[in-house]
């Protein structure tokens, strides 16, 4: 049996924009289902919402998301949790590059106390992301 923990990123309508930019900073496919093609509006304010979408990318990361509901509260952006990027590929600087732009700089990526690079942004989106660069050993 296998289990997966993935962040699900919550937008009021923002989320096919926001998908599409973490698409062109990582890569992968894009797989989406609108409010209206599951039935859930006739509204064409509504029906063109992303109902769940879902970003899978050769580097293995998975990212989903999805619109506020019809009738559904606005979700609100945050640092109470980060979306964390950690290892020792060096692609992870590109990605923090991608991810910097339009982003809220909190951290730089930059040399760390205990020999990482590390970084915290908070992306266009107002996602907060923390990421790590192992030291080579």
């Amino acid at each position: 049996m296998t289990m997966r923990l993935n962040p699900y990123l919550n937008f009021r309508d923002e989320s096919r924009e926001a998908l599409e930019f973490y698409q062109s900073v990582f890569g992968g496919t894009i797989e989406a289902m609108t409010f209206g093609e599951a039935g859930m509006s006739d509204d064409p304010a509504v029906a063109d919402r992303m109902m769940h979408g879902h970003l899978v990318t050769d580097a293995g990361f998975d990212l989903m998301a999805s619109d506020t509901p019809p009738g559904g509260d606005q979700p609100s952006m945050g640092t109470a949790i980060n979306v964390t990027l950690n290892g020792d590929d060096p692609r992870i600087r590109d990605y923090w590059a991608g991810l910097s732009e339009g982003a809220e700089i909190v951290a730089p990526l930059e040399r760390a106390p205990w020999g990482d690079e590390f970084g915290l942004l908070n992306d266009r989106f107002g996602v907060a992301w923390l990421v790590n660069l192992a030291a080579s050993q």
